[in-house]
C-alpha cells in the first residue's frame, strides 16, 4: 500500500525577484513524499496563480488522490485522473521516484534515455532600472543570461545598458506576456540588434495570434501560450520554440512525450522553471538533454536550497544524484 503526505513549504529568495506581474521574496512550493514498504519518492511542485492555483488547492488536489495512491493508482493512470499542472507535476515525479527506489533502476533508464550529461543553464536577473540590471550582469558572470524585461520604455534602456555591461555574455530575454502589441516590432528589433537569441513569450497568451504576421528578426518562444502536447498544434507560425516545464505539463511523463512532439512540429526547446528547491529542478535536467537552452537556475536564485541539492559548477548543471530524486 502507497501512503502519502503532502505539504507546504517555504523557501526565501536571496534578495526580491522580480517579473512583469509582480515581486516575490519567497518560493512556495507543495512537497509530496509516497511511502510503500521501505522505499519513498519525493515530488515537488511550484503552484501557479497566473492558471489560478494557490497551494492550499493543489495540497487539496494531491490529498484527494491517497485513496487511489494507497489502491495503487500509477504513472499512466494519473495522466488521467488529473489534468496538467502543478499537483499532477508533484505526484509524476513523486511515483517516478518511487519506482526507482523499488526497483534499484535509475529513472533515465526506466525511461529509456542515453546516459545523462551536464547541461549550460541560463542565469536569470530580475527585472529593474538598466542601471541596476547592468551592475548584475557584470557581476553574474555567467555565459548565459536571462533577462526579466516587460517594464515598458525602459527595456530598451535595459538591453542597452546589459549589453554594454556584458558584450561577451549571450542573452535571452523573456517578457512575461509584458509588451503592448503596439511596441511588439519595436521591440524585438532592439533585442536583434543588441544580439539577444531568444525571446520568450513578449506578449499576453491572448494576444499571441498577432505573431503569425509579422516579420521575427529572432526567434520567438512560447511561455504561458503553451502547457502541454495538445497545445502545441495552435502555436506553428506563430512560435519558433517552446518553453517546456513540469509545473505546466504536469510532470515528467508528459514533459518528456511532450520535448519528443515538439521536435517533429520544428519547434526548438527551451526546458525552464519556476522559482523552487533542487526537487523541482532534478526531474527537468532528464528533458533538457539535448533542449537548445536551459533555465533550470531556480535553486541559484534562493538563500537556501534542500539538502543534498543539484551541483552547480558556474554554468555547468550536472544530473541528479540519486539520493535526491531518481
Amino acid at each position: 500500500m502507497t501512503s502519502l503526505d503532502v505539504r507546504i513549504e517555504r523557501f526565501p529568495i536571496s534578495g526580491t525577484f522580480t517579473i512583469a506581474r509582480g515581486s516575490k521574496t519567497e518560493a512556495v512550493v507543495v512537497a509530496v513524499d509516497l511511502k510503500r514498504g521501505t522505499a519513498t519518492g519525493r515530488g515537488e511542485c511550484v503552484p501557479y496563480a497566473r492558471y489560478g492555483e494557490t497551494p492550499e488547492q493543489v495540497m487539496a488536489d494531491i490529498q484527494a488522490l491517497s485513496g487511489d495512491l494507497a489502491s495503487g493508482l500509477d504513472r499512466a493512470a494519473l495522466q488521467s485522473r488529473m489534468p496538467p499542472g502543478a499537483a499532477r507535476n508533484a505526484l509524476d515525479c513523486a511515483l517516478w521516484d518511487l519506482e526507482a527506489k523499488e526497483t534499484g533502476v535509475p529513472v533515465p533508464v526506466r525511461a529509456g534515455l542515453s546516459p545523462l550529461a551536464p547541461v549550460e543553464t541560463a542565469f536569470t536577473l530580475s527585472l529593474d532600472t538598466p542601471q541596476a540590471m547592468a551592475i548584475a550582469a557584470r557581476a553574474a558572470r555567467r555565459p548565459l543570461l536571462k533577462l526579466k524585461l516587460g517594464g515598458g520604455a525602459q527595456d530598451q534602456e535595459r538591453l542597452a545598458a546589459i549589453r554594454a555591461a556584458v558584450p561577451q555574455a549571450r542573452l535571452i530575454v523573456d517578457a512575461n506576456e509584458g509588451w503592448a502589441p503596439e511596441d511588439l516590432a519595436a521591440h524585438l528589433a532592439a533585442c536583434a540588434a543588441a544580439g539577444v537569441e531568444l525571446v520568450e513569450q513578449p506578449l499576453p497568451a491572448h494576444d499571441d495570434c498577432l505573431l503569425a504576421n509579422i516579420a521575427r528578426p529572432l526567434p520567438v518562444c512560447a511561455d504561458e501560450s503553451v502547457h502541454d502536447r495538445a497545445s502545441l498544434a495552435a502555436l506553428i507560425g506563430k512560435y519558433d520554440a517552446v518553453n517546456i516545464k513540469l509545473d505546466k505539463t504536469g510532470g515528467l511523463t508528459e514533459a518528456l512525450a511532450m520535448r519528443d512532439d515538439a521536435r517533429r512540429l520544428g519547434f526548438s526547446v527551451m526546458v525552464g522553471c519556476m522559482l523552487a528547491t533542487s526537487l523541482a529542478m532534478a526531474p527537468a535536467v532528464l528533458v533538457a538533454q539535448g533542449a537548445e537552452v536551459v533555465d533550470l537556475d531556480g535553486p541559484l536564485l534562493l538563500a537556501r536550497d534542500r539538502m543534498p541539492g543539484l551541483v552547480y559548477d558556474g554554468a555547468r548543471l550536472f544530473p541528479p544524484d540519486p539520493a535526491l530524486w531518481g
